[in-house]
């Protein structure tokens, strides 16, 4: 008789080998086919919700590896929340305007040929480019598993979100935030436009830094020493700094006396190379307000003001040169001196005369229209200024200055900082003053101003924010207590129009109920309309019925800042859709999940204008997560993707081809994302060995549960066996450990819980000790149907814990799970099960293992003697004296299985310790189950067998 047709034997059609590549997208049509989304959601309408709001992306280039990251992050959080009842809706988003696209689209345009496109033109590429890669996003963003409304994202070049956008807008001018000023900003040659302190990124740069001379007026031969790393600046040169507290050296070299820190004298000399110079006298602040100086090559004269909070002794003279119109530091010391705001720069970062100064006091005019912006480490303007230098012998010494300098985000060249008429928002402002715009609002009379200024309530509005982790406020905090006040405004054409105008004389009108009516015109027609109207037909479809100001001149040309945008949809979406509109405060939510660097960009961008248009912070948590880098820990980025500048594409596409959505999603849990996250095919390749021990753990217990009804053959609890009692109080204490990692968003914690107790309590202990059982018990036994109930509920409870990680592979293991109540695994709801189990139950179970713990390697050393082959082959004695052998006495059977040996002894007594010792199992192996026993052959009808067997045989036939 064959008796391998009497085994239970594992049948499944759960395969194997995952082929995620090729049964991924087959799963994603179907779950579109049966419109999956809508049914979660149908399934949770009434629950309480849980609303993660979606930071956009733009919509330029492929989906990255790092936008990967954070999709899944974010569906995770969803696919769990729904997973425990709550309805979380998740409405993807998109940024559409702003310099990467614009940047992008001109460019091709000037390939082509065409030069000349006038501002509609360009908006009409932008808009047809942004809708390009917002459908090709959609679809690499739908691949790696994201469940969400795409069929309904919010979009912000949409006529409905612009309109909103402006409407929050219009809040904020009418409380008085916005006004036009002019000081510097940073400016990108090539894109022609101001950046916000978001759209800058530092890296390395050598700048050519020069140590000149600027002489005393009325001491001839006497001269103070600057120091600068931007030679171009010195035509704008307007002042001298100083600090009041250090003291300076009067230092004869040759026929010449100069000026300079006392402490920074020896470092300057050197480099200077003045070999044998003499001090003549100390200086102090005191002395140096007396001087002026003649300016190095132009014809004005300069003096000396105290700037203590910026000049230092670290490098430099311990003089700072000041262009009130090339940096914060001077911009405040002219403000406090009254200098001209004075930046001789045009647009296109080439000198320029202005009407700041008299034009005999400007630059020379060979100087006139040198650029600005380096090639190969070299710019013009910089060789004419210092070319004039030399020829005024003024140039005491050149070299090259290595150090950490703002660059463009898009360009990725050096920003120079450039004063020009901007409009900002005032981030100290104290809602219920006077607005600093020339015309005023109208406002409510006795309105009584807020204690606060905007910058100080922003910070209380922080502290009522939960933050994840929680370095996350710190950062915050620092980004708000630090930044200037926003600039808003860009000169570019791809972006939400300001509806400001302007009067004869030049002044702005921007008035809260112009941009309203702004708001109205764009609702129906799209922002194009500004650009597409002219001056007088949008001024006479704009301006308030009650209007008593200046008439307008001419419409603004520049562009909302593209973090107004991003930053507006608390107002544009949340408020506004009604899935995920927020109860009490419509446009709160409950989380927001992006990178670290948003902390200068959509976070603070969004808090804001939450802030000064709502009243309060449109989230009630802030998750940040690391950067993707590759192995030189250097961000992995779309621009540089599009730039062709990795080796191996990084394009989350590629790594889906490769290894499935599946064990990108496993990668991406397994990180602590509170770091940054290395980005390598060895990484990737260890986590998809994880994933195939967790699939064949499932298939396993898939296999054995082919002829298992849960609804009839379920065992009470009270009737399971002690092995399966065991594994349902590890499961059961594992499922709370679980859920308590992904409450506390840790899913590298959930990765190393479940990847650990499939390896260890369940792949090599429970389902390799319950094979036996499983394969040779009668199929109908209570013993057999006890594990298949134990194995039932910790797949459905598997399932569970993996489908936010694992939403492919949970869904398609769920297909198989029998009686199952719901189509796809996404649409359950999880409540911890637990399993209870008494302390004398604990303690038995703990005492069998401990003797577990001490038998296995003397069964080792068994082995490597070849005193046995496997351990069905081994008799095992525990001697000596302890409780445990008491415990184990009473569960001989129980412990035998544990152990996987075919006869065990218990022998107690004595002083002793335990001991565990091995020998040749007596009687014949059976061949049906393989265990040693003395009663094999004792039924002549089945000569082979043991008579456990024969009784399962008997039992079959009968069935």
């Amino acid at each position: 008789m064959d008796y391998k047709n009497t085994l239970n034997l594992p049948q499944t059609d759960f395969p194997m080998k995952a082929d995620l590549v090729t049964r991924e997208p087959a799963r994603l049509k179907r779950w579109e086919a049966a419109g999956l989304y809508a049914a979660i959601q149908a399934q949770r309408a009434g629950a309480e919700k849980y609303v993660l709001h979606d930071g956009p992306p733009f919509a330029n280039g492929d989906v990255h590896i790092g936008n990967a990251l954070n999709k899944i992050l974010k569906d995770i959080i969803i696919k769990y929340k729904s997973l425990r009842g709550f309805e979380a809706p998740y409405i993807p988003g998109w940024d559409c305007h702003g310099l990467p696209i614009e940047f992008k689209v001109t460019q091709e345009m000037r390939k082509a040929g065409d030069t000349a496109s006038d501002a509609a033109t360009i908006r009409k590429a932008c808009e047809a480019y942004a809708h390009k890669y917002i459908n090709i996003q959609r679809v690499q963003f739908k691949r790696l598993g994201v469940l969400g409304d795409w069929d309904h994202p919010y979009l912000t070049l949409t006529k409905d979100y612009e309109a909103e956008e402006l409407r929050l807008f219009a809040n904020v001018v009418e409380q008085g935030f916005v006004y036009r000023g002019k000081k510097p900003v940073y400016w990108s040659i090539p894109c022609r436009t101001a950046l916000a302190e978001a759209e800058v990124e530092y890296k390395d740069h050598a700048s050519q830094s020069v140590y000149v001379k600027f002489p005393l007026v009325g001491h001839p031969g006497t001269s103070v020493v600057i120091w600068t790393t931007t030679p171009w600046t010195l035509p704008a040169n307007l002042a001298v700094a100083y600090n009041s507290t250090f003291s300076y050296s009067l230092v004869l070299v040759g026929q010449e006396q100069y000026i300079v820190s006392a402490l920074l004298l020896p470092t300057v000399a050197e480099k200077c190379g003045w070999r044998d110079y003499l001090i003549l006298r100390s200086l102090d602040g005191g002395h140096l307000t007396q001087f002026e100086y003649q300016h190095p090559f132009c014809n004005r004269t300069g003096k000396f003001f105290a700037g203590d909070s910026f000049v230092d002794n670290v490098s430099g003279t311990g003089f700072v040169h000041s262009a009130p119109g090339h940096g914060m530091d001077d911009y405040h010391l002219g403000i406090e001196h009254g200098l001209p705001i004075y930046s001789p720069v045009d647009d296109d970062g080439k000198f320029a005369l202005t009407n700041d100064l008299p034009k005999e006091q400007q630059m020379p005019l060979e100087m006139v229209g040198k650029a600005i912006l380096e090639k190969h480490g070299r710019s013009e303007a910089n060789e004419a200024v210092l070319h004039e230098l030399r020829l005024r012998k003024a140039l005491l010494h050149e070299e090259n200055y290595h150090h950490s300098y703002p660059h463009c985000w898009r360009s990725k060249t050096p920003i120079i900082f450039r004063a020009m008429d901007q409009w900002f928002i005032e981030i100290d402002h104290v809602v219920g003053q006077a607005s600093r715009l020339p015309v005023a609002e109208n406002r409510a009379a006795g309105e009584t101003p807020a204690p606060l200024s905007f910058r100080e309530r922003a910070l209380e509005e922080i502290n009522q924010v939960s933050w994840v982790p929680d370095w996350g406020k710190s950062r915050m905090e620092a980004a708000v207590k630090g930044r200037p006040d926003w600039c808003i405004s860009r000169q570019r054409t791809w972006g939400v129009p300001i509806p400001a105008f302007y009067d004869a004389q030049g002044n702005p009108i921007l008035d809260a109920r112009i941009v309203r009516n702004a708001a109205v015109l764009v609702e129906q027609h799209g922002s194009n309309v500004w650009f597409e109207k002219s001056t007088a037909e949008l001024w006479s479809a704009l301006k308030p019925a009650d209007w008593k100001g200046p008439e307008a001149a001419v419409k603004s040309s520049d562009t909302l800042d593209v973090w107004i945008d991003s930053g507006s949809s608390s107002r544009a979406v949340i408020a506004r859709r009604e899935e995920i509109r927020g109860e009490g405060k419509p446009f709160q939510c409950d989380m927001y999940l992006e990178g670290s660097d948003q902390h200068r960009g959509w976070f603070q961008s969004s808090l804001l204008l939450s802030l000064a248009g709502n009243g309060a912070a449109p989230y009630r948590t802030v998750l940040t997560h690391g950067f993707m880098v590759d192995a030189d820990r250097q961000k992995i980025s779309k621009s540089k993707q599009n730039q062709d500048a990795y080796e191996k594409p990084q394009t989350s596409e590629a790594y889906v081809k490769k290894w499935g959505a599946d064990v990108v999603r496993l990668w991406v849990a397994s990180q602590d994302f509170r770091n940054d996250i290395i980005v390598s095919e060895e990484r990737i390749s260890k986590v998809a060995e994880t994933y195939r021990v967790l699939r064949n753990a499932l298939r396993y217990q898939l296999s054995n549960l082919y002829d298992f009804d849960p609804a009839k053959q379920s065992v009470p609890d009270d009737k399971l066996t002690g092995l399966d009692r065991w594994i349902l109080g590890e499961f059961a204490q594992l499922e709370q450990e679980v859920l308590a990692a992904y409450d506390r968003f840790e899913f590298h914690v959930v990765y190393q819980r479940v990847s650990q107790f499939v390896a260890v309590e369940l792949s090599a202990i429970y389902h390799d000790v319950v094979k036996d059982r499983l394969y040779t018990d009668p199929a109908n036994s209570p013993r057999r149907r006890s594990t298949q109930t134990a194995l039932h509920r910790m797949l459905v409870g598997l399932c569970k814990m993996m489908a936010p990680i694992l939403a492919f592979t949970a869904d398609e293991a769920w297909d198989f799970v029998p009686g199952k109540s719901v189509a796809s695994v996404h649409q359950l709801t999880w409540q911890p099960l637990g399993f209870q189990r008494a302390e004398p139950e604990l303690a038995t179970w703990k005492a069998l293992f401990e003797l577990r713990e001490l038998a296995l390697p003397e069964l080792e050393k068994a082995r490597q003697a070849k005193q046995i082959g496997k351990a069905l082959e081994a008799k095992l004695t525990f001697a000596g004296s302890s409780p445990a052998l008491t415990e184990a006495q009473a569960n001989l059977d129980a412990l035998r299985e544990l152990l996987n040996v075919s006869q065990l002894e218990i022998q107690a007594g004595g002083e002793g310790a335990v001991a565990a010792l091995v020998s040749k199992a007596a009687g014949q192996k059976c061949e049906r189950c393989w265990h040693w026993e003395t009663d094999v052959g004792l039924r002549p009808d089945h000569p082979t067998i043991c008579s456990r067997c024969v009784n399962a045989v008997q039992e079959s036939s009968q069935g």
